[in-house]
């Protein structure tokens, strides 16, 4: 099975989950954890170089942070979805749930159309954000993430704040609509 025949197989398998009534945070991280695994050491090499020829077009100060920020939120992370046997409490907004793999698809079927995409990345991407969100009810990007103008990720008053969920509303290509991370309204 190839790459997204893979994601299709674990969205088949959520939809399938979500029919049955109502889908535990377990049920999804079991989902989610296989799909992981299927991750190896190739694809988190690719998916590295994929980042690292991304920065290129980042702002040269911010660079260095960018890929640092990028790698342990997203590439190292995959390992820890991987270990995950936590037993998480309550379920998954099923509505939330579906409207987030909806997103990823049509992300998936756009990235697919440009030149220098990288699957593996792309399939990191969408382990990881469903996983954040989901499961640890976390933003997508970790709290001390870099953006540029030296905005970041925060968490302040019990809820997670980032600089530039306004500014990417109507990017196809963020997250931003099903990541918990509230704009930051100091910015």
């Amino acid at each position: 099975m190839d790459r997204k025949g893979s994601f299709l197989f674990m969205q088949s398998q959520v939809k399938s989950s979500i029919m049955k009534g109502p889908t535990t945070k377990n049920q999804l991280l079991t989902m989610l954890r296989e799909e992981a695994g299927k991750v190896g050491l190739n694809e988190i090499i690719r998916s590295s170089l994929h980042l690292h020829r991304d920065a290129a077009f980042v702002q040269a100060s911010y660079r260095e942070e960018y890929i640092k920020a990028y790698t342990n939120g997203f590439l190292i992370r995959i390992k820890e979805v991987k270990e995950d046997k936590h037993n998480y409490s309550g379920q998954v907004d099923v509505e939330e749930l579906n409207n987030a793999m909806e997103l990823l698809e049509e992300q998936e079927n756009m990235v697919e159309t440009l030149k220098d995409a990288e699957p593996a990345f792309f399939k990191i991407y969408k382990i990881i954000s469903l996983y954040t969100t989901f499961i640890k009810e976390e933003p997508i990007h970790q709290v001390g993430t870099p953006f540029p103008g030296g905005f970041q990720v925060k968490k302040g008053k019990g809820k997670y704040l980032c600089p530039v969920k306004k500014n990417n509303e109507d990017n196809k290509l963020a997250v931003c609509p099903f990541c918990i991370a509230e704009q930051d309204e100091d910015v």
